[in-house]
């Protein structure tokens, strides 16, 4: 994947939740939100998407404020909107509606200068789901451990 560069991943979404399916949506954002995204200065831990008259916001998503700016700084937590095709928007709150989902920020990156949002369709996990998730992760460094040994 040449041309993109990753500057955030949520990684408490892929351990909290089992993703379905991805999007990619551009965001409006003012130039000292993009300078500080440029810094590697967002947090996504605790974002999600919600949905105000057929157009998807992001809420929650941390971006702090650039040190270099002075009085034309942003908001570090407002209401972000997202650039998504009308089909996109509408099957997307359709399965929030009608399946449970939840629609979650899973990274942000650079792409061709551009800044996009990975979004993921989730269900959450149970206890023991996540359970099975971390032995399985172990199961697979130990393999790892032991290839490398031999």
């Amino acid at each position: 994947m040449s041309g993109i560069k990753i500057i955030a991943t949520n990684k408490k979404a892929r351990h909290d939740f089992h993703i379905l399916d991805t999007y990619e949506a551009g965001m409006v954002l003012t130039g000292s939100e993009v300078k500080s995204l440029r810094d590697g200065q967002v947090q996504l831990k605790d974002s999600y998407v919600i949905f105000k008259s057929g157009e998807a916001f992001l809420q929650k998503a941390h971006i702090s404020p650039y040190k270099a700016s002075s009085y034309n700084n942003h908001e570090p937590e407002r209401l972000r909107k997202l650039l998504l095709n009308r089909e996109e928007i509408e099957r997307i709150y359709a399965l929030i509606r009608e399946k449970g989902q939840v629609c979650i920020p899973l990274k942000i990156y650079l792409k061709k200068g551009r800044v996009k949002l990975e979004l993921g369709m989730a269900k959450g996990k149970n206890k023991g789901d996540k359970r099975q998730d971390i032995k399985a992760k172990d199961a697979k460094r130990e393999m790892a451990r032991a290839l490398k040994k031999n």
